[in-house]
């Protein structure tokens, strides 16, 4: 009977140590996906910023990029901390096919996330 006594003891600890194992195991995956996450929130938050550039030119009614967001560095910043910026090409030119008119390209930059729309017509 006294050699059962260790034996209730060691199951006990290996039980703890295993169940302690799966709870960590679990917890770290959580916290990945919870980053993931939250790159996605900024990607979204980018690419609505990239539309607003879009906007911006297709709502002014002239076919040129508003005052001089037209690179990163100078790229237009919005009221949530995105940024954007928007290059406009004519056809045939800067990678528009010359079958189209104009080509619009707008990126948007937001915490480290970039997201970029380009409509041709």
């Amino acid at each position: 009977m006294d050699s059962q006594n260790g034996l209730s003891l060691y199951l006990a600890v290996m039980l703890t140590a295993i169940i302690l194992a799966i709870v960590f195991g679990i917890t770290t995956i959580l916290l990945v996906q919870l980053e993931a996450i939250k790159g996605m929130e900024n990607s979204v938050v980018a690419f609505y910023a990239a539309d607003t550039g879009i906007e911006q030119v297709l709502d002014s009614g002239r076919l040129a990029p508003v005052s001089t967001c037209t690179t990163e560095a100078t790229a237009c910043p919005l009221d949530n901390g995105s940024k954007y910026y928007v290059v406009v090409n004519s056809g045939g030119l800067g990678g528009c096919p010359a079958g189209k008119l104009f080509c619009i390209k707008s990126a948007g930059i937001y915490k480290g996330a970039k997201r970029s729309i380009e409509v041709k017509y």
